[in-house]
């Protein structure tokens, strides 16, 4: 039976009176089709991956500054709905109340809200029903660098990275063991993984990234060029400085005279 919760502004919107401290894409997940999006930006994701069937340009970088926008992204419940639509593609409110334990009136309500901020929009579905199917709306959205966020959007960003990194976590778990089976063929291996060291400067690191999103970019295509066989693989970036050590901090300020 669906759990019934309440779909009040506090309820829906996080960080509205106060931020959890537990501080997400990250992941917020992509749109389209069902698709893996790349994380971009300083501190920043994408999160529609798809380039729309009409063009093959990627889409230009959108920065998410406003803080009322990431609070409603944050939502836990909205992020569960938009990693349902980036893996299964188009839904109903009761296909996601049904997906997640919810009860429809929760799960329309969420979907309204994230239309509101552009993050899913109406789309034709099955069949002439009166059901409004949704999906992702595709696109490059990225966060504002860390270093140009409030103390409050740090609160609200860190609560999205922290939901994001467990659902990413526990959804390779889950993949993993299913690929277990004897039945899952040449996907078994599936499962890419490099850990790597670089010396590089801020421009350079920033350099590195952009060409990491173009090669994600190269490699999205329409549905219609899609050859049997494929399907939605997630990726996921993550970079970051080595911890500054004290004799590293003596080091970067030049030879100390006596």
């Amino acid at each position: 039976m669906a759990q019934d919760e309440s779909t009040t502004d506090d309820d829906a919107v996080l960080g509205e009176g106060s931020a959890s401290q537990d501080g997400t894409p990250a992941g917020v997940p992509e749109g389209g089709r069902p698709a893996g999006a790349p994380e971009s930006g300083t501190q920043a994701e994408a999160l529609a991956g798809d380039t729309p069937a009409s063009s093959h340009l990627p889409p230009a970088p959108q920065e998410l500054d406003d803080l009322q926008v990431l609070k409603a992204l944050a939502q836990p419940r909205r992020q569960q709905m938009l990693q349902h639509l980036t893996l299964h593609g188009p839904a109903t409110s009761a296909t996601l109340a049904r997906a997640l334990g919810l009860n429809t009136g929760a799960t329309s309500y969420h979907l309204r809200e994230l239309a509101r901020y552009g993050f899913v929009e109406e789309t034709p579905g099955p069949g002439h029903g009166r059901e409004r199917w949704w999906r992702m709306i595709p696109g490059d959205r990225r966060f504002p660098p860390r270093s140009r966020q409030s103390a409050e959007t740090r609160l609200v960003m860190d609560e999205l990275n922290h939901h994001a990194y467990a659902a990413d976590l526990e959804l390779f778990a889950r993949l993993q063991q299913e690929t277990d089976a004897d039945d899952a063929g040449e996907w078994a291996d599936a499962f890419p993984y490099s850990r790597g060291t670089m010396r590089l400067t801020v421009a350079e690191l920033r350099e590195f990234f952009e060409e990491y999103i173009a090669l994600l970019n190269r490699y999205k295509r329409p549905e219609a060029d899609t050859p049997p066989g494929a399907r939605t693989v997630l990726t996921r970036f993550l970079a970051f400085p080595t911890p500054v050590t004290d004799e590293a901090a003596d080091n970067r300020k030049g030879p100390q005279t006596p």
